[in-house]
């Protein structure tokens, strides 16, 4: 028989009420792209939808481990947030701000304009 959760926590001791809070805290601070959206209540098509693109895609760019900073952005303002990348050192934390502004084209270096990371076939 399946048990209430607050049943189950009023039966735990103070120490494992704390731990198991603070494991909860850790795991909402982090989670993959997947799990985030899906903890907005957000379905691939529809976050597709928004940027213009298959739901493959998005059900690809959810599986990798590594991809363009642009990319993650556009994900994440489709989602409503805002991408920030800091630095945690031992004495401070930095934010990094060379990815503020993604740039559309190298003309100004000669070189020739970048791909959007969402390209549809």
């Amino acid at each position: 028989m399946a048990k209430n959760f607050k049943e189950l926590q009023a039966r735990m001791s103070p120490e494992a009420r704390v731990r198991s809070e603070t494991k909860a805290e850790q795991m909402i601070r982090e989670m993959a792209l997947d799990e985030l959206r899906a903890a907005l209540d957000l379905t691939q098509e529809q976050l597709a939808e928004v940027l213009h693109v298959r739901q493959a895609a998005i059900s690809k760019v959810e599986r990798r481990s590594d991809m363009y900073i642009s990319t993650l952005r556009r994900i994440i303002e489709a989602m409503g947030g805002k991408l920030e990348i800091r630095v945690i050192l031992q004495d401070r934390v930095v934010r990094i701000n060379q990815f503020g502004e993604v740039r559309k084209t190298r003309a100004a270096a000669g070189g020739r304009p970048m791909q959007a990371p969402f390209a549809r076939p």
